[in-house]
């Protein structure tokens, strides 16, 4: 037997500790924000880096009745996990797998009219309707059909829908700034989503939700409730900004917890460099920590000299650069055992650092940091019973 095999019991190098029970408890207290609406968890990128179908599980558990994918092989795999209900993905290319998604009942977006005319030949060929949302372009400037474009596109697919090959399940678009209070596109998205969305109606569509909260819409914004409320972020317990307000704000607790084991703790002199480039130099004799992460691990290179980490209840900051698999952490003379742990980010609630504070270091959003968290950090799921 090689005696180097890790056992049963031995910790994880790193590991993403994923406490379902809070991530229910966010999908609740997102309901009781929009008590008028239906509430869809979105769980593209795999589940923001939290896992697509055990998150997708406990939030259908709590309420949810909607599942948001980006892209159409999200939504399948779902499907092909079990996940009943309504799921809806929105980041189509051409030749994409049309008929797939509308034999797995996935409702589909459309923005343009080459996405109209694949859907409806893949709704022919499958010999039944695909369920279709139109989205309307009312000022991101991404996806979506622009409003110059909007009268061909929606009498094309209400053409569509009198012949039996689409059923018009939805209207939406989505926010440019949102995450920031009082900005004055707001209130002109909304004016312009009530203007489009009208016109369709008008038009003979009947849809069964029209949509457009995001996260932080859902969050502060009860006019852009409308039917359904798509929450991303905030079902990981995350704040869409600081701008925004804390997690605590609204009830929602984070989801996820990084967490490693010190792989090495050893005394180095003074006037010692630490890592790629000597960016940083012991300004006396002390001990380091060698964590045993880096950016392949999706820590970011960014918070090189910035990134805080709690070990043995201090913080500490990471010493120079993050390599690919490792960074180093100057314990100021503590001599932790190696294995001790060392956690990146969490609730907060322990004193360790939050999703928010790695932001801020590396110089972006809470998003980021929790989508990025690689495969070779594996997801431990707590929490698990629905009771929770």
């Amino acid at each position: 037997m090689n005696d180097t095999a890790p056992t049963p019991t031995a910790p994880l190098r790193a590991r993403a500790e994923i406490d379902l029970a809070a991530l229910r408890s966010n999908v609740r207290a997102l309901r009781t924000l929009a008590p008028g609406a239906a509430l869809m968890a979105v769980v593209k990128s795999d589940a923001y880096g939290h896992g697509a179908v055990p998150c997708a599980r406990a939030a259908l558990a709590a309420g949810a009745t909607w599942l948001g994918t980006a892209t159409p092989e999200e939504a399948l795999a779902l499907r092909a996990a079990g996940l009943p209900g309504r799921i809806m993905c929105w980041l189509w290319t051409p030749g994409g797998p049309w008929r797939q998604a509308i034999e797995a009942d996935v409702d589909v977006s459309v923005s343009g009219m080459w996405a109209l005319r694949e859907v409806t030949a893949a709704a022919r060929a499958a010999g039944r309707p695909a369920r279709v949302q139109l989205k309307a372009d009312t000022g991101l400037g991404r996806n979506g059909c622009q409003p110059a474009d909007w009268a061909e596109l929606v009498g094309a697919a209400l053409r569509a829908e009198a012949a039996g090959l689409i059923r018009i399940t939805g209207l939406w678009s989505h926010f440019a700034c949102a995450d920031e209070p009082g900005h004055p596109s707001i209130a002109a998205q909304l004016t312009r989503f009530r203007e489009m969305t009208a016109y369709a109606e008008y038009q003979g569509v009947r849809p069964e939700v029209r949509h457009m909260a995001n996260s932080p819409a859902t969050l502060t914004l009860p006019e852009a409730h409308f039917d359904l409320v798509r929450t991303g972020i905030a079902v990981y317990g995350l704040s869409p900004g600081p701008e925004i307000g804390t997690p605590a704000d609204f009830g929602l607790r984070p989801v996820m917890t990084l967490a490693a084991s010190l792989a090495l703790v050893k005394h180095v002199p003074g006037g010692h460099g630490i890592s790629y480039g000597h960016r940083y130099v012991t300004p006396g004799a002390t001990t380091l920590g060698l964590v045993p992460v880096g950016y392949a691990d999706g820590i970011p290179r960014h918070a090189s000299g910035s990134g805080p980490v709690l070990v043995g209840g201090k913080w500490r900051t990471i010493a120079g650069r993050v390599a690919m698999d490792q960074f180093v952490v100057d314990l100021g003379g503590d001599e932790p055992e190696t294995g001790t742990e060392a956690v990146l980010f969490g609730p907060g609630d322990r004193g360790e650092p939050t999703a928010e504070d790695w932001a801020q270091a590396a110089g972006t959003i809470a998003y980021e940091i929790v989508t990025r968290i690689g495969t070779r950090v594996p997801r431990v799921y707590v929490n698990e019973d629905r009771d929770g």
